[in-house]
C-alpha cells in the first residue's frame, strides 16, 4: 500500500495508533490494496456489544460497517487527503455473537471528491451477516475536524 492518507497509512504502518473508535471495535488491518480500493478488516465484537439476547447489537455492526467503506477509500488517497461520510445504509441479515468478524469494503465508483463504496461482513464460518452501502466525499486533510 503506497497511497493512502498520512493519518491511515501512520495506523496501519504502527506508527500511530488506530483511532479510539477502531481500536474499541478490536479493528485489525488484515489486507488494503489502493489499486483496487479495496480492504479486508477483522474486528473483535465482545460481550460489551451485546443486547439481552446475547446478540451484537446492530449499531456496532453498523460502526464496523462504517470502518470498512471509509478505509477501503482511504486507502486510495493522498496523504494529505482524508473522507468524510454522507451517507450509510446498513442491512443485518442474520443475528451474530460476540467473536472475530471480518470486513470487507470497496470503492465502488469515484467521481471527482465523491466516491461511492460497499462494505460487508462475515462471521468466522464465512456467513455474511451485514451489508452498507455508503456515499463519501474526499476533503484535504486540514479540513478534516480533528481527522475523525
Amino acid at each position: 500500500m503506497n497511497e493512502g492518507s498520512r493519518a491511515f497509512r501512520d495506523a496501519v504502518e504502527g506508527r500511530a495508533p488506530l483511532p479510539p473508535a477502531a481500536a474499541t471495535l478490536g479493528m485489525e488491518i488484515l489486507d488494503a490494496d489502493a489499486g483496487d480500493g479495496t480492504i479486508r478488516l477483522a474486528f473483535t465484537a465482545t460481550e460489551s456489544f451485546t443486547n439481552p439476547m446475547g446478540n451484537v447489537l446492530g449499531a456496532f455492526l453498523a460502526a464496523m460497517l462504517h470502518d470498512t467503506a471509509g478505509p477501503a477509500l482511504l486507502a486510495t488517497l493522498r496523504p494529505d487527503q482524508f473522507q468524510s461520510t454522507l451517507e450509510l445504509t446498513a442491512s443485518f441479515l442474520r443475528p451474530v455473537r460476540p467473536g472475530r468478524l471480518f470486513g470487507t469494503g470497496r470503492v465502488v465508483h469515484r467521481v471527482g471528491d465523491i466516491a461511492f463504496l460497499e462494505a460487508a461482513l462475515t462471521d468466522g464460518d464465512e456467513r455474511l451477516i451485514a451489508t452498507a452501502t455508503a456515499t463519501a466525499r474526499v476533503i484535504p486533510l486540514d479540513e478534516a475536524p480533528d481527522a475523525a
